[in-house]
């Protein structure tokens, strides 16, 4: 995600609301504060001096209110993920939202200024390897595809074309199909995982030969430029310069995208692999 600098800063926006796990919050209510930055390019805008280029923060306040005050919840933590996420999928030109939720009636019985909880959510971008070598495997891919987008926030950024390819590891199985996914998601790293292991199960992956045949299988490549190295989860994928069926889609989507560890653009693997 490029980081370009500029934001729209919406400070001290007062909305009543009956968030809090007591009664007496819920009933009676109390006065919020909030704060939101929106994250964006604003150039277009300021060249063109046209709204459509930008976030119309008027609107962006009657949305945050909206949602705000929709429901009444036990946390001001759901409160500002909700308002976060409304935004985000709200205005397509956010890369970024920050919202502060100030509880300045809070029922703590001591003398204290003020309180608040302070997220920053945000639009990621995720490569996703694909194959199958099972059943349908083009019809399964494009319901899998097809899955994965109806997620809320889930967009498609680009696809590669579908190729053949021999097995990797276990060589006593069927031709894989392959091929790669570039999406945007508001999804953190490990439920975009989850829910990729839901499709896989949802169109009945069974993990029981590892490297073995499969009805279909989702890798994350690569989310923005993270690295993540855990029992559950790896990122960038561990073997991927290894594999032409992960780097051949790879570079043709994005051949300048790069490893976040090694720099290595994705074209420059593929060429390295191929010689």
């Amino acid at each position: 995600m490029l980081d370009y600098g500029d934001r729209i800063n919406i400070k001290g926006l007062k909305v009543y609301a009956y968030h809090g796990c007591l009664e007496e919050e819920r009933t009676k209510g109390q006065e919020f504060t909030l704060d939101i930055t929106l994250h964006l390019n604003l150039t277009p805008a300021g060249i063109t001096d046209n709204l459509e280029k930008t976030v119309n923060y008027s609107e962006a306040c009657e949305l945050a209110h909206e949602v705000f005050t929709k429901y009444a919840y036990n946390l001001i933590e759901t409160a500002a993920e909700e308002v976060a996420a409304a935004l985000l999928l709200k205005y397509s030109l956010l890369d970024r939202v920050d919202v502060e939720v100030f509880k300045p009636h809070a029922p703590i019985p001591l003398d204290f200024e003020n309180v608040s909880v302070y997220i920053t959510r945000a639009r990621h971008t995720a490569y996703i390897a694909v194959g199958s070598n099972l059943g349908e495997s083009e019809d399964t891919i494009k319901t899998a595809q097809e899955m994965l987008l109806k997620v809320e926030g889930n967009e498609l950024l680009a696809e590669s074309t579908l190729i053949e390819t021999k097995p990797y590891g276990v060589t006593d199985q069927p031709d894989f199909i392959n091929g790669l996914w570039k999406i945007s998601t508001l999804l953190p790293p490990y439920d975009l995982l989850k829910k990729l292991n839901e499709i896989e199960h949802r169109l009945g992956r069974e993990r029981v030969i590892h490297w073995g045949p499969r009805t279909i299988d989702l890798d994350i490549i690569y989310y923005d430029d993270l690295v993540i190295d855990t029992e559950r989860l790896t990122i960038p994928h561990i073997d991927m310069a290894n594999r032409e069926f992960v780097l051949k889609p790879l570079a043709e989507v994005d051949p300048y995208v790069r490893h976040p560890i090694t720099g290595l653009r994705a074209g420059e693997m593929l060429a390295k692999l191929q010689k």
